[in-house]
Order: C-alpha cells, then structure tokens, then sequence
C-alpha cells in the first residue's frame, strides 16, 4: 500500500529535425508541452471494525493467559544470566519505546513476538517497530549464554513496577532469545 502516487516517466520532447526547404519562413511556435494528468492518491484503505477488534484480540494478552508467564527475576538459565530483566531494564530506560507503548497501551499486555513479530493495529510497521529494534539490539549484543538460554512459553515485561504500567509479551512454545533475531515481519 503506498500513500504517494505511482509517477509516470515523462516523455521526451520530439527532436527538432531540419527543415529541407531552403528560403527561409517566420518560425512557427513550439507546441506548448502539456502537463501529465495528475493521478489523484488511491485511497487508504481502512481495516474494517471487526478485523481491527480481531487484531487487537491477537495483540492483546489476558491474565488468564499471563499467569504461567516468567517475568524479570523469576530465574535465568542458570548461568546467571536473567535475559528478561536485562531486557525489561533497557526498555524501562528508552524514551522511544516508553512513547510507542504509551500510545499503544490499552490497558491489557501487549504481546509483541510470538515466534514472529505480531502486527499492532494502529502502528506502523510489525511489533510496534520501536520496541522491536530496542529488543533487537539488547538480545544481539546480550552474552551468548543469555541469547542462548532455553525459554518456555511466555516472558512478560513490565515497563514500570506500578500498577497499571505498560506490559509487553514475548514467546510461544519452546523457544531461545537468539530466536528474536531471526524472527520475519510478516505479523503475526
């Protein structure tokens, strides 16, 4: 989808060829060059209200869902390394990433990869493209003991410790940090 308009190659303005007549004759005046039509921009489309209530439902998580989920502190690999606090910290300190889940948050976890980056109703780009690249570049500069580490099911990070903050979702099934590296960004 595309909001600027497709542009047409313009045409080159025909040669001038030599006249064979030899007396000479009043120039006549050059045909003024039309301006190509302007294409009006198609239209954005709009996801309808029940396909935007359907995102939203996969974006969002519910407590039931999140009770199992391991959150900073409850244990690392056992090589002490805790990848989810190491990663909750850097998202509480970047501005970029509160911004985008401030405008985001709707009250309820958003879950943000789940074996791929999971497309936000309302944001540009997959796994709202701010939290994304911040959990990209924590996870690939992380230890390779940390991007390595075995998880289960979901990571729950908290953007703030009160209640109410701002909640992201990470994970599905069996799965290793280094796997956020490698994930598409098709949605999820």
């Amino acid at each position: 989808m595309s909001l600027v308009p497709a542009l047409r190659p313009l045409e080159a303005p025909p040669s001038p060829s030599p006249s064979p007549s030899p007396s000479p004759q009043p120039a006549a005046a050059a045909p003024k060059a039309s301006k190509p039509a302007r294409t009006p921009p198609r239209d954005v489309e709009t996801l309808p209200a029940a396909d935007k209530a359907a995102a939203f439902a996969e974006a969002e998580v519910g407590e039931g869902e999140l009770a199992g989920a391991a959150t900073a502190g409850s244990g690392g690999g056992g090589r002490g390394c805790d990848m989810t606090r190491l990663l909750q910290n850097a998202l509480r300190k970047d501005p970029q990433v509160q911004a985008a889940l401030a405008e985001a948050d709707r009250g309820k976890a958003l879950r943000v990869w789940n074996g791929d980056w999971v497309l936000h109703p309302g944001q540009e780009g997959n796994g709202l493209a701010a939290v994304l690249e911040a959990i990209m570049w924590e996870v690939g500069f992380a230890p390779i003991a940390c991007r390595s580490e075995r998880i289960h099911g979901l990571v729950l990070l908290s953007l703030a410790d009160r209640p109410g903050a701002a909640r992201i979702v990470v994970g599905a099934g069996e799965w290793r940090w280094s796997d956020l590296l490698f994930a598409h960004s098709g949605g999820g």
